[in-house]
């Protein structure tokens, strides 16, 4: 009978700790799946911002090039962009319409990919050349603590 027990708690903690990775993959918004060949318009979530939390103290100051992580939002990941091959040169790119949103991205390694404004617009951007095959976290922040602007994300080729 003991070893019933123990093998149904073995089976218990397996299943437990096996659903984990699950449960940490939790996000505010849509999640995004891309394979190879996805087309344009499914790789579009919406959201809103929002939140008083500093995400550099969520997850780091600076990205793996040297840039600075900033913005305020939730400390739950927006989006998880889940991507199911290796790819090459993608971009993510927030638009508000304007509005002086942050960007950053976890890669499945834990390094980071942090934007700001991306040229003369005020919504933030990341590109990279290699994106491994995995799980990526997605915080869009806002510049000012709690502000609330609705935005779409995309992922591009370049």
């Amino acid at each position: 009978m003991e070893s019933i027990h123990r093998t149904v708690f073995i089976l218990g903690t397996a299943i437990v700790l096996g659903s984990l990775p699950v449960l940490a993959e939790q996000a505010n918004f849509d999640r995004l799946t891309l394979a190879r060949g996805f087309s344009p318009s499914s790789a579009i979530v919406s959201g809103q911002t929002g939140g008083s939390t500093s995400l550099p103290a969520v997850v780091g100051k600076r990205d793996r090039l040297g840039n600075p992580c900033l913005g305020f939002g939730d400390p739950t990941p927006d989006h998880i962009l889940e991507l199911q091959a290796d790819f090459r040169n993608l971009t993510v790119a927030v638009d508000s319409g304007g509005s002086d949103t942050t960007l950053i991205v976890e890669a499945p390694d834990g390094s980071l990919l942090c934007g700001d404004d991306t040229g003369s617009s005020r919504d933030a951007s990341v590109a990279d050349g290699q994106w491994p095959s995995g799980s990526y976290k997605v915080w869009v922040g806002s510049i000012d603590s709690g502000a609330r602007h609705s935005y779409t994300l995309s992922v591009a080729r370049n």
